[in-house]
């Protein structure tokens, strides 16, 4: 048995004893004692998108998963009846993902949102609102998302990996 799973994986110097109860006395050269507490506990509700500086609610706040999957559904239908013209009879298969990509980037560098988005009421911001976004970052993100795994990946905000790499928030518009 090695050393590490013998002793616990205390510090050097710390015994293996528990930790007193909270208030209670500690025992000198304890873990609990040298430990600072907070005068309150953490509030468990934590606002969506308070890290960015964003509204709770209305305008500008951050967009729910449900509402994007559905913009997505939009774009990823709208972008395989545009493919489809192309390859008619034929299905459009792998051709509709270039489509979605074109859309994807184009829309987003030009007017912020993209067809589904638009119909849905929602906009990417992104960190100078007053000008567009640039295309390195139409293209990560799109590249990103199309990926699946970094869109799944979220922070405590809901921002998906490829919203926090390229530093954009999908928000309402209206």
């Amino acid at each position: 048995m090695s050393r590490l799973f013998r002793g616990g994986n205390n510090e050097p110097g710390v015994s293996g004893r528990a930790l007193p109860a909270a208030g209670g006395p500690t025992a000198v050269g304890s873990y609990a004692g040298s430990m600072v507490r907070d005068a309150q506990p953490p509030s468990q509700e934590r606002r969506r998108g308070a890290s960015l500086g964003l509204p709770a609610e209305g305008p500008g706040s951050l967009a729910g998963f449900g509402t994007r999957v559905l913009a997505f559904l939009v774009d990823a239908f709208l972008s395989a009846v545009v493919a489809g013209f192309f390859t008619a009879p034929d299905l459009p298969g792998n051709w509709s993902l270039l489509s979605l990509a074109v859309v994807y980037v184009v829309f987003l560098v030009a007017i912020g949102q993209t067809p589904g988005m638009r119909l849905l009421g929602l906009r990417l911001a992104h960190p100078r609102p007053a000008s567009r976004l640039a295309p390195w970052r139409a293209v990560v993100r799109t590249g990103l998302l199309f990926l699946l795994v970094p869109t799944l990946v979220v922070d405590a905000d809901g921002r998906g990996l490829h919203d926090r790499l390229t530093d954009t928030a999908v928000v309402r518009d209206r």
